[in-house]
């Protein structure tokens, strides 16, 4: 079924359809806002809340971007009110075993090294860090998010540029210490 038929339906009450796009979306949606907010919690309302701004504003696409780019979007913009409301930008980091159950099994890591990862992306600006998450984690291409982000693609190119810059620097410093 193509997207446009998907959202006709949708619109028309077709409950099954509204479930295939729900469940085609919200586990990217849910890794983003996880990635953006180091807490399962309040990843899943922002999923959830990114849903039902979608269901609500379905009428109002324009089919200009993909649907997965406009729900993105609305998803960007979900975490970034939720982090704001909450001020939660000093407290976001989210204790190594709880991080493990999430990440991929069989994967070490260096608690330490990670530990002063996610310090250091946490510590970057929000332009940069959300353009990092996006494309470095979750491999969004920069023409993704210069949609989502409603950038230019040069933009997010030197967004993603300026904050592995700024990592290097900051992992430096913590190397000499």
């Amino acid at each position: 079924m193509s997207e446009a038929q998907l959202i006709t339906r949708v619109l028309a009450g077709d409950r099954l359809a509204g479930r295939e796009l729900y469940d085609t979306h919200a586990p990217r949606v849910f890794r983003l806002a996880y990635r953006m907010t180091c807490d399962e919690e309040l990843a899943r309302e922002c999923t959830q809340d990114t849903f039902v701004r979608a269901f609500a504003k379905l009428a109002s696409f324009r089919q200009q971007a993909t649907l997965a780019t406009w729900i993105h979007r609305i998803a960007v913009s979900a975490v970034l009110e939720a982090l704001r409301s909450r001020r939660r930008w000093s407290a976001r980091f989210v204790d190594l075993d709880e991080a493990r159950d999430v990440m991929t099994e069989g994967v070490t890591h260096d608690a330490e090294l990670l530990a002063r990862l996610e310090r250091a992306v946490d510590e970057l600006p929000e332009i940069y860090r959300t353009a990092l998450i996006m494309h470095d984690l979750e491999g969004y291409t920069h023409a993704a998010i210069a949609d989502v982000l409603a950038i230019a693609e040069g933009t997010s190119k030197t967004r993603v540029a300026q904050a592995r810059a700024k990592l290097r620097d900051t992992l430096a410093v913590l190397r000499e210490q």
